[in-house]
């Protein structure tokens, strides 16, 4: 079935085309990441959301924050965070206000680590946009995309 099969309702074939341009990028950065770095999408992803945290209020993410932010269940948030904690490139430590809360910080190692994938992740992406583009079905989705104005 491609986005524009006539049994699809209008809004089902936007559906339909955004979640294939989403899988055409995922899948070329995960390719990218891992044969460059030995990072999943997921796990470039999560440090790339950890590296912006900073101390002081409001500074750190709590794991429902992180989860929602890589779009992960809080238990595969969980399990990812201790993958990368085991490669050594993130701690854990407890909060000094609230000795619930566990904070998740990216090591040195997982900066350069970071540092490096960066434009590798850049690449693919642009090079996943460029390829949709030539698709007639994607070509408004990648418009759009690039054209985006999303806040930093």
């Amino acid at each position: 079935m491609t986005a524009t099969d006539p049994a699809l309702t209008a809004i089902a074939q936007s559906w339909c085309a955004l979640s294939l341009l989403h899988g055409k990028i995922e899948a070329r950065i995960e390719r990218a990441l891992q044969a460059g770095h030995g990072l999943s999408a997921r796990e470039y992803s999560l440090l790339d959301v950890l590296s912006r945290q900073h101390n002081g209020p409001g500074g750190h993410l709590q794991m429902k924050q992180v989860a929602d932010a890589v779009v992960l269940s809080q238990s595969a948030t969980t399990r990812l965070v201790t993958r990368l904690e085991d490669r050594g490139l993130l701690t854990r430590y407890l909060c000094d206000t609230d000795r619930r809360g566990i904070y998740t910080d990216v090591t040195e190692a997982g900066l350069a680590l970071l540092r490096e994938a960066r434009p590798t992740n850049e690449r693919a992406l642009r090079a996943a946009l460029d390829e949709a583009a030539e698709n007639p079905e994607l070509s408004p989705l990648v418009r759009a995309v690039e054209e985006l104005k999303v806040p930093v």
